[in-house]
């Protein structure tokens, strides 16, 4: 059987990005220090510097932007669906006689 990956919280990858970034350490010490893949820290150093407010959003959260759109293009397709229907009605009742 494989073994089961571990995951860390935000403030564990943070403190560890800091650990490189702002205290000098090299990746390869921070890793061995708190018993981390080195590549995982590189990645985590990566995400970091690419957008430092809303890096490591956490286990299936999507950063606030992704959000936004996700929440605005479901809107879309209730909107949309509201107006088909709407249109059918009103199809539906310009046919009727008076």
């Amino acid at each position: 059987m494989g073994e089961k990956r571990k995951t860390y919280d935000k403030e564990f990858k943070l403190s560890a990005v800091k650990m490189v970034l702002e205290e000098g350490l090299s990746v390869a010490q921070v890793s061995r220090d708190l018993g981390i893949n080195e590549n995982s820290l590189h990645n985590w150093k990566k995400k970091y510097l690419e957008d430092k407010e809303n890096a490591f959003p956490g286990k299936g959260r999507l950063k606030p932007e992704d959000e936004e759109l996700r929440r605005l293009k479901k809107e879309l397709k209730t909107v949309k669906m509201e107006r088909d229907i709407l249109k059918k009605a009103m199809a539906f009742f310009a046919k009727e006689p008076e």
